[in-house]
């Protein structure tokens, strides 16, 4: 059944809560008409409608200007449960596991880089392990894997990659407690021991950029950038481990659904209650595998500082690498929010979603914390990404997330049959962009006409006070898988 969400304020479409389709809560929609007719055209609204049934839901199920379809819960969505009575779900996460984006800075300018693009391209590309299946350059055993999946970041810097800076300037200081290994299946293991430290396929990239727009000035000096400033941005996940948690846990769900009486429309969005043994379990697990990908990032950002070192010849405090910001976008923790008035503890399921507190929650890196949190939504490998930080509005409408990424609007194999190779290269090219990508696929299935127009999404943020704009960053060059 087809319901068409009303408008009920600039950029805000709702759909009312139907008991007769078992729904706990509207659905919130935020976009502009031209990115909302998108979400119309798949199911990316169903989806949301099917989430608002889980029980224990509360508030809104949110769906962020970038949403499109995804696996059962849409890609670009919110939900909130209640953290003793309602659920937790693996597929509110999806497979890839704290896929999600850090921003270095530089003491380069485009002037800097421009003569060396090609050989730094080339250093980057053979320095990080990219592609599906690719394996990372360190071997674990499976005491080493442990201490990965309890520590997180902390174990990559103890083991000379990177520094301890770094931590600071991530969410959860790039460690979660509460990571169980013992969690955590021996196919999972298999998948992720061998891929640590590698960037992956699909959507995951690591970017040179350059500052192009600056619209806060005392956020973006905060931030160490200026106008023309090189960044590097790096987008990736748990890999094949995030990938068999979920697996494994949606498989767990589903059979201990009929245990606690749990009936959904659809089973893609199998989910048991939070503080059941299932609950405690997928928890311990998800958290194994967002301290594997804080780690994975970490070790990634060390071998692109090498990188830099090498081909222009000075020392990374020369370059002056700096982490702005490590933030996932595939992740369920337990945060505080105040819903009908009331302040309580929900389990906030953000997929394809970015965290975007305003200044003074704690969570946020005391470097940033009376600012507001920054957030980091990348956009196509041709267009721009932007830094946002959050805002006030995002506790009000959207659980303190805003959107991340610019949301898939072709499907992969129509960009496979639509572009080609050689077409996408040359475009990039005329835009003065590099790219080097280990097949066809990859530079095609990612077309910047694959993905909605980023700034369009961005705009839809910004005008509702849920994160505003710090900078804009263009393309110079691309690593893909």
């Amino acid at each position: 059944m087809t319901v068409t969400p009303r408008k009920i304020a600039q950029n805000q479409y709702q759909i009312d809560a139907d008991s007769n389709l078992g729904m706990k809560v509207p659905v919130r929609i935020y976009a502009d008409e031209q990115l909302l007719q998108k979400m119309l055209t798949d199911r990316t609204i169903m989806q949301a409608r099917n989430v608002a049934s889980i029980p224990g839901t509360v508030g809104y199920s949110v769906v962020l200007p970038d949403g499109h379809e995804g696996y059962g819960f849409p890609v670009g969505g919110v939900a909130a449960m209640d953290a003793k009575e309602g659920m937790i779900s693996p597929g509110g996460v999806g497979y890839d596991i704290n896929c999600g984006v850090r921003l270095i800075r530089s003491n380069l300018k485009d002037a800097d880089v421009r003569p060396v693009l090609k050989d730094l391209v080339n250093d980057l590309f053979s320095a990080i392990p990219s592609g599906v299946g690719s394996k990372g350059a360190v071997r674990l055993g499976n005491a080493d894997l442990d201490e990965v999946l309890v520590n997180g970041v902390k174990w990559a810097i103890e083991h000379g990659y990177g520094l301890t800076a770094d931590s600071e300037v991530c969410e959860e200081n790039g460690h979660i407690a509460g990571a169980d290994p013992n969690k955590i299946s021996e196919k999972a293991r298999r998948r992720g021991a061998p891929q640590l430290g590698s960037l992956g396929s699909g959507n995951h990239f690591l970017e040179i950029q350059k500052v192009s727009e600056i619209h806060d000035e005392e956020a973006a000096k905060r931030m160490g950038l200026e106008l023309g400033t090189i960044t590097i941005l790096i987008h990736c996940g748990s890999r094949g481990f995030g990938h068999q948690v979920c697996s494994d846990y949606l498989r767990v769900s589903e059979q201990a659904m009929p245990k606690y009486g749990i009936d959904l429309p659809d089973r893609e969005l199998a989910c048991v209650p939070n503080t059941s043994e299932e609950g405690e379990s997928y928890r311990k697990a998800m958290f194994s595998a967002l301290n594997f990908a804080w780690s994975n990032r970490q070790m990634i950002t060390h071998w692109t500082r090498k990188s830099f070192e090498r081909v222009l010849s000075q020392t990374e405090s020369d370059l002056g690498m700096d982490l702005v910001y490590d933030v996932a976008h595939n992740i369920a923790k337990v945060e505080q929010h105040t819903v009908d008035g009331e302040k309580r503890d929900l389990v906030v399921h953000r997929k394809g979603a970015t965290r975007a507190f305003p200044a003074e929650r704690d969570e946020i890196p005391s470097k940033y914390r009376d600012l507001g949190q920054p957030v980091l939504v990348p956009g196509s490998m041709g267009t721009s990404s932007w830094i946002l930080l959050g805002q006030p509005n995002s506790m009000d409408l959207s659980f303190g997330s805003t959107a991340h990424g610019a949301g898939r609007m072709m499907s992969r194999s129509k960009a496979r049959r639509t572009y080609t190779e050689d077409g996408v290269k040359k475009s990039l090219q005329d835009k003065g962009i590099l790219i080097k990508a280990l097949t066809r696929d990859g530079v095609v299935e990612e077309t910047p006409e694959a993905y909605k127009d980023v700034d369009a999404v961005v705009n839809v943020s910004h005008n509702l006070g849920i994160a505003t704009k710090v900078a804009k960053l263009i393309p110079v060059g691309v690593i893909k898988g």
